[in-house]
């Protein structure tokens, strides 16, 4: 066991912005003998944060926007350099800048109270806690409609989906109405037969989308759903579908042919709405994410509803406890105002109420664009 004042879940640029407001304040590494410390625990094995991930054929040229770390302008990128590696390069660059406390591969499995402050549970230990910021963004949990029946296709979900070359030649179905499915149905739509499934007609925006207008609207949604506890959906279920380069293209090579959602699977293909097999060979699942919070689950923070209240990164009824990359700051600029807010909250609330957690006994806002690059 060891005892930090502040633990922070995550070490995507959400939990880096925190860690860097975190160091400004004066908290130091554990080691460090600073009077208030922290730690930055990421369960991925190397600086990135789900960048790493993303798909090969994703390049800088059609991401939306990546915003500086603070204090860290970006150097030039290359729009034809893949984003998975040139913005963990820019991540692990920041890390060193930054001299942050980070501790990796660590999987954070559950935080409970303790006192007035939270026990951490990893695989490398267990950690107690003055305060926890979590930043564990949406990546490491996709979601996965269930269907009656069996396929015994390739199905593959965004989370998993490398390059359309899997696909060349192949008739595939390309389930879901958000940014990444437009981006993966142009791009597979290419070299293969695609078949284009939505639960909803999808709805594209013909007046464009200005951020600065459009984007403060967007943000006063998605801040009005999680003060009121309600679970938020996509971005693209506050903003429309923009028509964008590869949207265009794909309306061009007649991939935009949307069928409603399928009833169930069969082994070679799929049951339409409409009582007609289509025969397949793939499906991507293009459903998207939720945030990333099971480890949270042992708060109880939930409601019937299956949202969490919050009043800006604090959850509601829990001072000690932020949400960054979460509901409104769910996007590159918003993490970054986010671990600001975050880390001076904190800093006010251990100021005004120093009762630390208990001694260890025994052995020891706002939402854009940015954030839909994919």
């Amino acid at each position: 066991m060891q005892r930090v004042t502040v633990v922070v879940i995550g070490g995507g640029q959400a939990g880096l912005s925190a860690g860097y407001h975190l160091k400004r304040r004066g908290f130091g590494a554990p080691d460090s003998g600073a009077a208030r410390t922290f730690v930055v625990l990421d369960a991925a094995p190397a600086a990135g944060g789900a960048w790493q991930h993303r798909w090969e054929s994703l390049r800088m040229e059609t991401v939306n926007g990546i915003f500086d770390l603070p204090g860290f302008p970006r150097p030039p990128l290359d729009p034809d350099e893949p984003s998975r590696t040139a913005v963990p390069r820019y991540f692990a660059d920041f890390e060193r800048f930054a001299d942050l406390p980070i501790l990796r591969p660590v999987a954070v499995s559950a935080v409970r109270h303790f006192g007035a402050g939270f026990e951490v549970e990893s695989d490398s230990g267990t950690w107690q806690a003055e305060a926890v910021i979590n930043a564990t963004g949406t990546w490491t949990n996709p979601v996965l409609p269930h269907y009656p029946g069996t396929f015994n296709g390739i199905q593959l979900h965004t989370h998993d989906y490398v390059s359309a070359s899997q696909f060349a030649g192949k008739r595939v179905a390309v389930v879901g109405g958000g940014i990444s499915a437009l981006q993966q149905l142009e791009e597979i739509s290419r070299s293969a037969t695609t078949f284009w499934y939505t639960r909803r007609e999808p709805v594209f925006r013909e007046d464009g989308f200005e951020p600065e207008v459009g984007g403060r609207d967007v943000i006063a949604r998605v801040i009005a759903d999680v003060e009121a506890g309600r679970p938020t959906g996509s971005v693209v279920s506050y903003t429309g579908l923009l028509w964008t380069p590869y949207a265009l293209a794909a309306r061009d090579r007649g991939a935009l042919n949307r069928r409603p959602m399928f009833t169930a699977l069969e082994p070679n293909g799929v049951r339409e709405a409409d009582g007609i097999f289509t025969a397949l060979d793939a499906i991507l699942w293009a459903t998207g994410f939720k945030a990333a919070l099971a480890h949270l689950d042992p708060l109880g923070l939930r409601n019937q509803a299956g949202g969490i209240r919050m009043a800006g990164t604090q959850v509601v009824g829990e001072p000690r406890l932020h949400l960054i990359g979460f509901g409104p700051s769910q996007s590159t600029v918003g993490a970054n105002r986010a671990g600001r807010a975050a880390v001076s909250a904190l800093v006010r609330e251990l100021g005004q109420n120093r009762t630390a957690a208990p001694v260890m006994t025994g052995a020891a806002v706002r939402t854009s664009l940015d954030d839909q690059t994919s």
